[in-house]
């Protein structure tokens, strides 16, 4: 094991876990006890050896392909909470909480709304056309080359997400473990390509049932040694105080501003569209509700999901707020990302300005960490000045603190530019891991690491089978052989499967982290879906709007989103959230076809 950090803790609080003390050292291991490999690699096998036994007997392409519409609420909730929380969930959105606080739950605030508005409009459509996929709708409603458009733009979009979705555990596993990065990629690859193209979207729903609940018990376990681990004389209500006059809980922000990306506006407003679009457009989730039994089994199912998500990403974030109130008594790493700080020790010409740097660390952490005991204090006392003045010393460490590991991101970036090769200097999706490897036991470190890779397996199986069964149905044999048997499509549609399993393995190997992972999905989300979202609205509520009017608007508002993307960055600064694109394109679609359409002055192409 290498020696990175030396952990300081002098206080008349004691800390429980008998590893922090004065003399215990930070190591970051490169590898994992047996007990924990053990734990891990038993709960991943026992959840693919499930999933393959209950879908032993699909045999027909539809089986495949839809399932046989026998799954409960329960199983259809878990299942499309499974899709969308990715391992970048719990890897990323903790260390979201660490830098920001609460404030990125405010994303998910349109959900609950977004899930009636879906099980109202657009669910009994599905159902009663018995669509395969989403876009079959659209050829109904409008024509073919529609339909098409949207699921290339589905196509592209889920491609990249099934990327990135392989990539982000991997590339982290690899800078904290020291794990190989392209062989964590291919072994994660094969391991969800193998029991996906084994059992189709089956075998997709029923793994994806064990897999939340493992996610949930490892995360909910996660929190409570967390908690655990604070000063034992440190109760939890002044853990959650000291979070608060931080700036950590501030989960509600009702100033309506565009540049911000998160606040009440933003997730009610903008983030509903991307909502909208995701559940009610996207296969990768339709395809989880249409294995339902019912109409009403699907819907209950999007129901709790709507409204068991925010009370999810409470706990996410608030893990990753304690993990920072954790890092106030035990001193954090210089830089969570090991992989830089060990480009940073071997670069002998910039040792002298690292080495003032950690010596910088050191002391801003003892000065704000006694301030941090005066706030504790001035919290007990209940004492309004005192807090205020507690507080702001706080605050102003915290201010340093961040000077002092922004000048290691430039010095990682000099390197960097030095080298002719991109560093990732932001080290937020690193914090979380950092903790769970250092600080809590073996075992639940191994279910921990099971639960990423759980995370990873689901969101990528539900891409997967969604990717194939688009290609399939709105493509293959749609456009190019229509009249073939069931035996051909189905051995098709696992060729397919295992194809885009290989390309998002090809993908996964050469994709690099921008930004914050969890940002980064969504970034990539806002480019496509508010187009395929308008692209919908204006088959479902706008009647008189026939197909070609609707095609060129989708293509123009492609066009634009991805314009006003690059323009408003051009300067260096976001100006509009990355949320705002997701109104922006579904407005455009929607407005260039009723335009066109005055202008062609005739009846829709067919309707449904």
């Amino acid at each position: 094991m290498q020696v990175n950090e030396t952990v300081v803790c002098r206080s008349t609080l004691t800390i429980n876990n008998p590893c922090l003390t004065a003399s215990c050292t930070l190591k970051l291991p490169t590898d994992m006890h047996w007990i924990d490999w053990t734990v891990m690699l038993a709960v991943l096998a026992g959840i693919i050896a499930y999933g393959i036994w209950k879908t032993r007997s699909v045999r027909t392409a539809q089986s495949y392909l839809k399932g046989d519409r026998e799954l409960s609420w329960w199983t259809i909730g878990l299942s499309v909470m499974a899709t969308q929380a990715s391992a970048i969930t719990f890897l990323s959105t903790p260390g979201q909480g660490y830098d920001d606080g609460m404030r990125f739950v405010q994303f998910y605030y349109g959900m609950p709304l977004a899930m009636i508005l879906i099980c109202i409009f657009i669910l009994p459509i599905y159902y009663r056309l018995n669509v395969y996929t989403a876009y079959e709708y659209l050829e109904n409603r409008f024509d073919q080359k529609t339909r098409t458009l949207a699921a290339v733009l589905f196509l592209f979009s889920r491609g990249m997400a099934a990327g990135f979705t392989i990539s982000a555990p991997s590339i982290i596993l690899n800078n904290i473990m020291g794990w190989n990065l392209h062989t964590t990629i291919v072994l994660i690859g094969l391991a969800v390509t193998f029991y996906t193209v084994m059992g189709g979207t089956k075998a997709v729903s029923f793994t994806q049932k064990q897999q939340m609940t493992v996610m949930l018990g490892g995360l909910i376990l996660a929190a409570i040694l967390i908690v655990f681990n604070l000063p034992k004389d440190l109760s939890f209500g002044e853990a959650v105080g000291v979070a608060r006059e931080m700036g950590k809980m501030e989960a509600l922000d009702v100033e309506f501003d565009l540049s911000n990306r998160y606040n009440i506006w933003s997730g009610m407003i903008a983030a509903l569209f991307l909502f909208l679009s995701y559940f009610g457009t996207d296969q990768s989730q339709v395809q989880r509700y249409l294995t339902g039994r019912s109409l009403r089994q699907s819907r209950v199912g999007l129901l709790m999901n709507g409204f068991i998500k925010i009370p999810m990403q409470y706990l996410v974030l608030f893990t990753g707020v304690m993990v920072f109130i954790f890092f106030q008594f035990v001193k954090p790493p210089i830089h969570f990302n090991q992989a830089n700080l060990t480009k940073l020790e071997a670069a002998t010409n910039y040792q002298p300005q690292y080495e003032s740097l950690k010596q910088q660390h050191d002391d801003v952490f003892e000065k704000k960490q006694a301030a941090v005991f005066d706030l504790v204090g001035a919290l007990r006392q209940d004492d309004p000045s005192a807090i205020e003045k507690a507080r702001a010393n706080v605050m102003s460490m915290e201010q340093q603190d961040r000077q002092v590991r922004a000048e290691v991101d430039n010095l990682l970036t000099e390197i960097a530019n030095e080298k002719g090769t991109p560093i990732e200097t932001n080290d937020r999706d690193y914090v979380f891991i950092t903790y769970v490897i250092n600080y809590l036991p073996r075992g639940v470190v191994g279910l921990l690491f099971a639960v990423i890779f759980c995370a990873a397996m689901s969101s990528t199986a539900s891409e997967l089978t969604a990717l194939s069964t688009t290609s399939v149905v709105d493509l293959y044999r749609r456009s190019f052989r229509p009249d073939e048997t069931d035996e051909h499509y189905l051995k098709v549609s696992k060729g397919f499967t295992f194809g885009w399993g290989v390309v998002a393995i090809m993908f996964a190997a050469i994709a690099s982290l921008f930004e914050n992972l969890i940002q980064a999905v969504n970034i990539v989300g806002s480019l496509l879906y508010g187009t395929i979202l308008g692209i919908f609205l204006v088959a479902f509520f706008f009647k008189r709007i026939s197909a070609t009017p609707v095609f060129i608007g989708g293509l123009v508002a492609e066009a634009a989103v991805i314009a006003v993307y690059f323009w408003d960055r051009a300067d260096g600064v976001e100006d509009i959230g990355f949320l705002w694109l997701n109104p922006i394109g579904c407005a455009v679609v929607i407005g260039v076809s009723f335009i066109l359409q005055q202008f062609a002055g005739k009846k829709p192409e067919g309707q449904v």
